[in-house]
C-alpha cells in the first residue's frame, strides 16, 4: 500500500492545542515548500488522540491516508515532524543548514514507513540557548521573533522538550514563544525560578538576603505566578545576583558550614513557594562551582524529588570547571549511594575568556563526548540534561550527535556523522567530507595534558589579549591571568611558550584548510556553500586567530629586544590576520544570514585587531617617537631625499595602517 503526500494533502488534528497547531502550520509550510502545484489528490493527514506512554506516537500508513496516534501533545508534535522528515525529506536541521527543497509532484510514503516511537532515555531534554549574541540583533524575515521559532523548531525537531529560551532579559521575552510551541521552560543557575534579578527590581538595594529577605520573597512569588501556566521545570538555588556565589555580598558566610546552611534555608523556601502555586511542580537545583562543593562535603540539604543538575567543565569533560587559575578537576557526577533524581548541564559552547569554543565547534572528539555522556547514564544521570547551545548555528553537529543519545542513550559515532553528512551534504559526498569532520580535533591544539584541554578559538584572541595587556601594563611582570596556563615565572616566558603552540596551531590549521579547500573545489552549488558557511570557515577563523597571535608574540618578543621598527612591523601583520579572520566571518553572511555575524562580541575577533592596532601605536612612540619622521622617511622617501634634512618632514604623518601598507609593499617584495 502507499499514499502521497502533495500540495491537496490536508491535515486534520484532533486535538485543540497550540503547540499541535504550530507544529501542523509548519508540516502545511514543508508540504507546500516541497510540492510543486498539481491537480491530483493526496493523502489526507490525520493527528488522533490515542492511549499511550508520555510523548510517543504512532505513525500509521493507511489506505490513502496517514494517521498519526499520540497520548499528547509532544507526542503529536515529534509524530507530525517525523512526516516531514520521513515523508518530504526536509531535516531537523533544514533552516540551520540551509537544506535546498527541491519540490516535485508528490512524495509517496509506503507501509514500511510506519513507525512506533519508544520513551526518550532522558526525561526532560533540551538546550540552554545561552551567550546567544550572535542571535541578537539579526532576524528572519524581518523578525526578531522567527529566530527564536526557528531554534525551537530544531529543538523539536530532534526530540527537544525543555528550553531555557535565552540569557538574562531575552529568557523572560521569549518564554511564551517556547511554551506556545510545546516546550518546558526552565532556568538559569543565576536566575532563580525565573524570577526577575533584584537588581534590576531594587537598583539601590544591596542585594542581600538577610537584609532584604521579604523583597526576594515578592520577586520569587511573582515570578512562580507569572509562569505557573506553562510547563515548567522551577531553578531553586541562591548564587546570588550576578554569575557569582552570595557570600561575595554577604562576607559573613565564611565557612562551609554557614554558606550551606542559609543555601539549604533558601531553598526549601524557594521549594515550598513553588509547591504552593503549583503542587505537582517538577524542581532542580544546579550543582554548579562552589555549590557542588557544598553538596559534596555534606553541607547541602535538598527537598528529596528535586533533581540534582550536575556540570561538565565547559570543555565536555564531566569535572567541575576552572574558576580563574583554580581547576580542581573534582568529579562531577554522583556516586551509587547519591539517591534521588539526577541530571546534567553540558557545554558544546562555553563562554571562559581562557580557552573554550562558542563561534566554532567543540575541539574535543565527538567520540569523546559520547563516551562522556555515555558514562552520564551508568551514574543515573537520565533526568535531565540541559545542553548550551549558545547560537546553534556553529553547534549543529554536535546537537545533532547529542540528539542521537538522550533518544536512545548511545550513539554510533561514525554512523552518525557518516548519516548527517548523508542527510546535508549528499550521499556521494560522504567519504571526502567525513574525512574533513573527522580531522577537526585532531588538528586541535593540546594547551594541557587533560584528554579535554583542547584550545578554542578564545585561546588564540584571549590569550593574545591577555599577553599585549601586561606588555604594555608592565612588561617586567608575568600576566598573572595565565596561571592556569603555564607555570612561566616571566612575561617573556609566557609569550614564548605561547607562541611555540600558535606557530604549531598556524602551521596544521594552514594544512587542514588547504585539505578542506580541495573538498569544496568538489562540491556542487549548495553543498559547497553549506561546506564554507560550517566547517571550511571555523578552520579559517582558527588559522587567522593562531597566525595572528602567533606574529603578535614575535612582534612583543621583538619590541623586548629594543628592535621597535621590526617589532611594529610584525603586530601590523598580527592585526591584519584577525581583521581577515573577521572578514571570514562577515563574507558568510549571504542570503538570510546577513548580519549574523555583526554582533560576534564575546571572542570579538575584530577587537583582538583592535588591541593589537593600540599595541602598534605604542611600539611607533617608544622607537619612532615623539617626533613620529625617521620610520615614515625611510619607508616613503628616495635613498638620495633620506640623506638630506634640510626639512623634517614634507607630508602629512602616516597613520599606522598606512606606515605598515608602505613596510609591507618594501618588505614583501
Amino acid at each position: 500500500m502507499k499514499v502521497v503526500i502533495n500540495q491537496n494533502t490536508k491535515i486534520i488534528a484532533e486535538f485543540e492545542s497550540e503547540p499541535v497547531n504550530r507544529a501542523i502550520t509548519s508540516l502545511a509550510r514543508d508540504i507546500k515548500k516541497a510540492c510543486l502545484i498539481t491537480e491530483k489528490e493526496g493523502a489526507n493527514i490525520y493527528v488522533q488522540k490515542r492511549e499511550m506512554a508520555s510523548e510517543c506516537f504512532e505513525l500509521s500508513i493507511q489506505e490513502n491516508s496517514i494517521y498519526i496516534y499520540a497520548g499528547d501533545e509532544l507526542g503529536a508534535i515529534y509524530g507530525i515532524y517525523e512526516i516531514s522528515r520521513k515523508g518530504l525529506g526536509i531535516e531537523n536541521f533544514w533552516f540551520w543548514n540551509d537544506q535546498k527543497i527541491v519540490p516535485k509532484e508528490e512524495y509517496v510514503m509506503t507501509e514500511e514507513d510506519g513507525y512506533s516511537s519508544k520513551p526518550f532515555k532522558v526525561k526532560y531534554r533540551g538546550w540552554f540557548v545561552n551567550d546567544e549574541t550572535l542571535l541578537l540583533g539579526w532576524s528572519v524575515d524581518r523578525s526578531q521573533e522567527k529566530v527564536w521559532e526557528m531554534v525551537f523548531e530544531a529543538l523539536l525537531r530532534c526530540g527537544g522538550n525543555m528550553t531555557i529560551p535565552g540569557t538574562d532579559l531575552n529568557s523572560k521575552r521569549y518564554r511564551k514563544t517556547a511554551a506556545r510551541m510545546g516546550l518546558w521552560i526552565t532556568h538559569h543557575h543565576a536566575e532563580p525560578l525565573g524570577a526577575e534579578m533584584f537588581l534590576r527590581a531594587y537598583p539601590n538595594l544591596k542585594p542581600s538576603y538577610l537584609e532584604q529577605k521579604d523583597k526576594f520573597h515578592k520577586l520569587w512569588k511573582e515570578g512562580v505566578i507569572a509562569q505557573k501556566n506553562c510547563n515548567v521545570i522551577w531553578n531553586l538555588g541562591f548564587r546570588g545576583q550576578g554569575d557569582y556565589p552570595f557570600w561575595e555580598i554577604d562576607p559573613q558566610f565564611n565557612t562551609m558550614e554557614s554558606r550551606g546552611e542559609l543555601m539549604s534555608k533558601i531553598i526549601k523556601e524557594q521549594y515550598d513557594i513553588v509547591k504552593g502555586e503549583v503542587p505537582d511542580a517538577v524542581c532542580c537545583t544546579n550543582l554548579y562551582g562552589e555549590t557542588m562543593e557544598l553538596y559534596r562535603e555534606g553541607h547541602l540539604k535538598l527537598p528529596d524529588d528535586v533533581i540534582k543538575i550536575w556540570a561538565d567543565n565547559g570543555f565536555g569533560k564531566m569535572v567541575t570547571r576552572r574558576q580563574g587559575n583554580h581547576n580542581p578537576r573534582i568529579p562531577a557526577l554522583p556516586d551509587s549511594k547519591d539517591t534521588g533524581r539526577h541530571g546534567i548541564y553540558y557545554h558544546v559552547s562555553f563562554y571562559d575568556l581562557q580557552a573554550a569554543n562558542h563561534i566554532t565547534m567543540l575541539p574535543s572528539s565527538p567520540e569523546f563526548v559520547a563516551r562522556e555522556l555515555e558514562e552520564v547514564f551508568a551514574h543515573y544521570g537520565d533526568q535531565y540534561w540541559l545542553i548550551n547551545s549558545s547560537s546553534v548555528k556553529p553547534h549543529v553537529y554536535f546537537l545533532d550527535l547529542i540528539s542521537k543519545l538522550w533518544k536512545d542513550g548511545t550513539a554510533d559515532v561514525e554512523k552518525h556523522r557518516n548519516d548527517y553528512i548523508a542527510d546535508y551534504y549528499g550521499l556521494e559526498n560522504v567519504k571526502s567530507i567525513a574525512q574533513c569532520f573527522k580531522k577537526y580535533p585532531e588538528y586541535a591544539i593540546a594547551y594541557g595534558e587533560h584528554e579535554d584541554d583542547h584550545a578554542g578559538e578564545q585561546f588564540a584572541n584571549h590569550v593574545i589579549r591577555i599577553l599585549v595587556s601586561q606588555f604594555m601594563r608592565d612588561d617586567s611582570s608575568r600576566a598573572k591571568e595565565l596561571l592556569w596556563a603555564t607555570e612561566a615565572e616571566t612575561l617573556k616566558e609566557q609569550i614564548l611558550w605561547y607562541q611555540k603552540l600558535c606557530k604549531k596551531a598556524s602551521e596544521g590549521y594552514k594544512e587542514y584548510r588547504n585539505l578542506c579547500e580541495k573538498v569544496a573545489i568538489e562540491l556542487k552549488e549548495e553543498k559547497k556553500s553549506l561546506f564554507e558557511d560550517s566547517l571550511l570557515l571555523q578552520v579559517k577563523i582558527y588559522e587567522h586567530s593562531f597566525t595572528g597571535a602567533f606574529y603578535g608574540c614575535k612582534g612583543m618578543l621583538l619590541a623586548m629586544d629594543k628592535r621597535y621598527q621590526e617589532a611594529f612591523y610584525e603586530i601590523g601583520k598580527a592585526k591584519e590576520e584577525f581583521v581577515k579572520g573577521n572578514e571570514a566571518m562577515r563574507a558568510r553572511e549571504h542570503g538570510k544570514w546577513h548580519n549574523f555575524y555583526e554582533n560576534e562580541c564575546q571572542v570579538d575577533v575584530k577587537q583582538t585587531a583592535w588591541v593589537l592596532g593600540g599595541l602598534m601605536a605604542y611600539i611607533r612612540n617608544l622607537g619612532d617617537g615623539p617626533h613620529f619622521y625617521q620610520w615614515q622617511r625611510e619607508f616613503q622617501d628616495t635613498k638620495e631625499n633620506q640623506r638630506i634634512m634640510l626639512l623634517l618632514n614634507t607630508t602629512n604623518h602616516l597613520q599606522d595602517e598606512e606606515l605598515f601598507a608602505l613596510m609591507k609593499e618594501a618588505l614583501e617584495k
